[in-house]
C-alpha cells in the first residue's frame, strides 16, 4: 500500500490516535515472515488489528510503524485515507514507538494532550467494545490506563537464587497487561525518554512515578506469539471455517 498523508487536523479538544508497532519479526512463532504478516481467514492479521481502529469512529488517525527495510505492508494492508505507515521503526519496541511517537509531531498530527492508543500489532481480537470502555473508563485520567485481565489461576514465584524455592502470590494482585495502553502524547514522549528498553508503555510510564488505571480486558483479546495462538484467535473471531 502506499502511504497516506497524515491526519492534521486540531481542536481544542483531544483527539485519540492509535500507534501500532510492527517492526518487530515473532521469531518465537518460527515463521519465515514476521508474525503480523501472516495470514488470518482473508486477512494479514495487522490487518485484522488495524481494522479494530478503522471502524471505531472516536479513533481519528491510525499510525503503523514498520522497519525502513519492511517487504511485506504495502501487500499485508489495503491503503485507507485514516492510516499511514510510517517506516521508522527501531530494534526495539521502546525505540519503534518512541520513532513512530517523533514522527507523529514531524508530521504536525498531534498535541501534547492528544491521547495515544499503542497496540499491539499482533492482537486482532479487539473488539469495539473493549475499545469503548478504555475511553470510557480512563476519560479524563491525568495520566491514562490500558487493558488488564486480572489473573484468576493461584500465581507462583519461583526464586531462582534460592534452590528454586516456590512462593504463592496472592493473585488479587496481579494482572496481566494487554494493549491498547492508552496515555497523553506528551507525558509518554516523557516517560520514553527516562525508561530503559521496556515491554511495554505503561513499564515506561510507572517508572516515570504515574499510576496508570487497569481497565478489565477480555481473553479475546489475545496476542498472538505461538503457531497455537492463529487457531484460538480465529476462534474467538469466528473466522474458522465451517
Amino acid at each position: 500500500m502506499q502511504q497516506t498523508s497524515s491526519h492534521t487536523e486540531k481542536s481544542s479538544s483531544p483527539n485519540y490516535i492509535a500507534l501500532i508497532p510492527a517492526a518487530g519479526v515473532g521469531a518465537r512463532m518460527g515463521s519465515n515472515i514476521p508474525k503480523q504478516y501472516l495470514q488470518l481467514g482473508a486477512a494479514s492479521l495487522l490487518q485484522h488489528t488495524v481494522n479494530a481502529f478503522l471502524d471505531f469512529s472516536p479513533v481519528s488517525h491510525i499510525y503503523v510503524v514498520v522497519s525502513p527495510e519492511d517487504a511485506y505492508v504495502d501487500q499485508a494492508l489495503a491503503a485507507h485515507d485514516k492510516l499511514t505507515v510510517l517506516r521508522c521503526g527501531g530494534a526495539t519496541r521502546r525505540d519503534t514507538v518512541r520513532q513512530g511517537l517523533a514522527a507523529l509531531a514531524a508530521h504536525g498530527g498531534v498535541q501534547a494532550q492528544d491521547w495515544v492508543l499503542v497496540h499491539d500489532a499482533a492482537r486482532p481480537g479487539l473488539t469495539q467494545s473493549l475499545l469503548q470502555a478504555l475511553l470510557t473508563q480512563v476519560g479524563a485520567h491525568a495520566v491514562g490506563g490500558l487493558l488488564a485481565l486480572p489473573v484468576v489461576d493461584t500465581v507462583k514465584r519461583v526464586h531462582a537464587d534460592q534452590q528454586g524455592r516456590v512462593e504463592t502470590i496472592p493473585r488479587e494482585q496481579v494482572w496481566l497487561a494487554q494493549t491498547p495502553q492508552m496515555f497523553r502524547y506528551a507525558l509518554l514522549c516523557d516517560a520514553l525518554d527516562q525508561a530503559a528498553q521496556v515491554t511495554d508503555e505503561s513499564s515506561a510510564v510507572e517508572a516515570a512515578g504515574y499510576t496508570p488505571l487497569l481497565v478489565a480486558g477480555d481473553i479475546c483479546n489475545l496476542k498472538v506469539t505461538q503457531p497455537a495462538d492463529l487457531e484460538q484467535v480465529a476462534r474467538f473471531m469466528n473466522l474458522l471455517p465451517g
